[in-house]
């Protein structure tokens, strides 16, 4: 039988200098793949062209992430992830799982405004996006560095994303 708190001991010691937080066992670099598509949602109202790109960008698991990345630690970070203790991966699940249906929501109405040439609630839009989005990130950021969070403080955050 596998002695949990060895367990993480031992990744936490596997992943010390790699980029990957000693706490949670995720990595940062993840976010990269949210951030690309919230600036890209930032530059729609001056470049409509660009909602082309946010229509292209897809969710990506953690792992596939990784793998696609050059992240130098990429197969630690994909391995430290089933690691991860609960009370940082089951909120930072959340967080993605909120991040991806956000976007595509948020791809819809730009879609509709872009269309609709509504260029004072295509900015408008796009900035609230942007900002919701970004909060979300920081939420995932937090998790990532060790923040951990119960059920409530996830409801009450999520709420006000």
């Amino acid at each position: 039988m596998i002695d949990p708190a060895a367990d993480y001991a031992a990744w936490q010691a596997k992943v010390a200098g790699k980029n990957v937080s000693e706490v949670s066992l995720l990595a940062t670099d993840y976010l990269n793949h949210f951030n690309e598509v919230v600036m890209l949602i930032g530059m729609i109202p001056d470049m409509p062209e660009m909602l082309d790109d946010v229509r292209a960008w897809q969710p990506k698991s953690y792992a596939d992430h990784f793998r696609d990345s050059g992240f130098a630690a990429k197969e630690v970070a994909i391995e430290a992830y089933a690691h991860s203790p609960a009370q940082f991966r089951g909120p930072f699940d959340l967080i993605i799982e909120r991040l991806n249906a956000e976007v595509a929501e948020n791809v819809e109405t730009l879609t509709r405004l872009v269309a609709a040439s509504d260029d004072a609630e295509l900015r408008a839009s796009a900035e609230e996006s942007s900002r919701q989005l970004q909060s979300l990130i920081e939420l995932a950021s937090s998790i990532i560095n060790g923040n951990a969070m119960n059920q409530a403080e996830i409801d009450r955050m999520l709420r006000k994303g």
